[in-house]
């Protein structure tokens, strides 16, 4: 199977040797997004602030592909605080993910300076 990087403008420099978004087979495949700012890589703090970062780069990857956070089907989640934060996340989660939400899952990790991390598989009904 090929499989296409696509170069999008606007989310933060990498943090090693990998690309922020590939497509293949009609699907979208995104790299681990963080809060960091696109413009000045700071990173907001407390994981309210985190998960709103964190989802409006994970958008601005869709949106390099041609799709939003409805056409998310799985999504990955890791917290560095996982009892801790999940609730707070969880409620900025609902108000930016649409419904039917996609599946989910939700880890804790060890991150690296950040509370929060997501990655996701995309696609559309017109692929």
């Amino acid at each position: 199977m090929t499989h296409r990087t696509l170069v999008v403008d606007g989310l933060p420099r990498p943090g090693g040797a990998y690309s922020h978004v590939t497509s293949a087979g009609g699907l979208v495949f995104s790299a681990g997004f963080g809060p960091q700012d696109p413009q000045t890589s700071g990173v907001p703090e407390g994981i309210t602030a985190q998960t709103e970062a964190t989802l409006l780069n994970v958008q601005r990857a869709l949106a390099g592909a041609g799709l939003g956070l409805a056409d998310v089907l799985k999504m990955t989640v890791h917290l560095a605080e996982l009892e801790r934060d999940f609730a707070a996340f969880d409620a900025v989660y609902g108000q930016f993910v649409p419904q039917p939400y996609p599946v989910r899952t939700t880890v804790g990790s060890q991150l690296l300076g950040i509370l929060v991390e997501i990655d996701v598989v995309a696609g559309s009904d017109g692929d």
